[in-house]
């Protein structure tokens, strides 16, 4: 994600998060329960108003007693970039340990990409912490838009904390978390990685970008007090929404501001005809459109059945069509067979004879009588 130079430092050194927060969340983790220690939650914004996409059109109540069988994989490049802010999380395990499988039947997973700007430092506290303030409130896993929310805030505001501790960690990052609980997929999404759901080889969004210059975010922006310059949120940063960036000037406060870390929900009920989930940093969106990055992953799927691979393959396509950023991008996979081909129905073609053509064909028949 491009941010305008001078204002912060990628220079600056990695933060120091909790040694068993830092283990338990490794890149791509499959099978490792992950163990977090509880700590008391921060409270969140309170002027930030809960915002959330409403998924009409992407929620079916059909096929009840399906359950996804998930497979995941994620793999990050540098690019073309002289550094890497990039992070990704796979856990297809996400309750397990904690005694909360109890609450429900079928999978359990927490799936996020974050991307960075000016330095790492906001990308791997957000990866280390936002699954942590998940487990840990009382109320997970029955509340889960509130308590996923609630923690992108949590996140935000303990980042800024520990930026008061340590100046050197000063940065910001998107980010995109879906939680897999049952047949529930929920995606949550601050900044401009996106998430697209296959659909019986349909490109469904389950995100929306979050640019400064989208008229929805552009009156937020201004009601805040904020302002859009040459497509930049205050001439500065090229999103909207973010964890972190509290040492920019006039993006933030504990009262509010511009620049803010309340995510958008998109929420369905996955069923059989859901084949797999695409999740990219905007690297991989620049060159990319939903539905043309559906299409390149089923075929790769079709051909290979692994998501890890399939991962790579996205990133390596991307690095082909020569996007300028960093780029990381997860596959998370619902089913054990790979994605059928999807043959087109035949068209019903409806003959007639016109007037014309009947006395032919009578006078044709007549003749064959003589």
């Amino acid at each position: 994600m491009e941010e305008i130079e001078g204002r912060n430092s990628s220079e600056s050194r990695p933060p120091h998060p909790n040694p068993s927060i830092a283990s338990a969340f490794r890149q791509c983790q499959r099978n490792d329960p992950v163990v977090l220690p509880c700590r008391k939650s921060l409270v969140r914004h309170a002027s930030l108003t809960k915002m959330k996409l409403s998924a009409e059109d992407v929620t079916e109540d059909c096929q009840s007693d399906f359950l996804p069988n998930l497979r995941s994989g994620g793999y990050a490049d540098i690019g073309f970039r002289s550094s890497m802010e990039d992070v990704y999380v796979c856990v297809d395990n996400f309750m397990q340990g904690h005694g909360l499988n109890k609450h429900t039947d079928g999978p359990s997973a927490f799936y996020g990409v974050f991307d960075g700007h000016g330095g790492k430092q906001a990308a791997d506290f957000a990866c280390n912490h936002l699954p942590k303030f998940i487990l840990e409130d009382k109320d997970f896993p029955v509340d889960i838009e509130r308590i996923v929310s609630s923690a992108f805030l949590q996140t935000d505001n303990a980042f800024a904390e520990a930026c008061s501790l340590d100046a050197a960690l000063a940065s910001g990052t998107t980010a995109l978390a879906t939680l897999i609980i049952g047949r529930l997929l929920v995606v949550a999404n601050a900044g401009d990685c996106r998430a697209v759901l296959c659909r019986r080889g349909k490109a469904i969004d389950m995100s929306r970008d979050h640019k400064p210059v989208c008229m929805k975010e552009q009156r937020r922006i201004e009601a805040s007090g904020g302002y859009v310059y040459d497509g930049y949120l205050n001439g500065q940063l090229n999103v909207a929404r973010a964890i972190g960036d509290w040492h920019m000037e006039g993006m933030k406060c504990k009262d509010g501001g511009p620049l803010s870390a309340e995510p958008e929900l998109i929420t369905t009920k996955l069923t059989a005809e859901d084949e797999f989930l695409i999740i990219g940093c905007d690297g991989i969106w620049d060159v990319f459109r939903s539905q043309n990055a559906v299409d390149f992953a089923r075929r790769r799927l079709q051909e290979h059945n692994d998501p890890a691979v399939c991962s790579k393959d996205l990133v390596d396509e991307a690095l082909k069509r020569k996007s300028g950023d960093n780029l990381s991008a997860v596959v998370v996979c619902f089913q054990q067979n790979p994605p059928p081909n999807l043959v087109a129905p035949r068209s019903r073609v409806h003959r007639s004879f016109s007037a014309e053509g009947l006395k032919e064909l009578q006078s044709f028949l007549d003749s064959l009588e003589k």
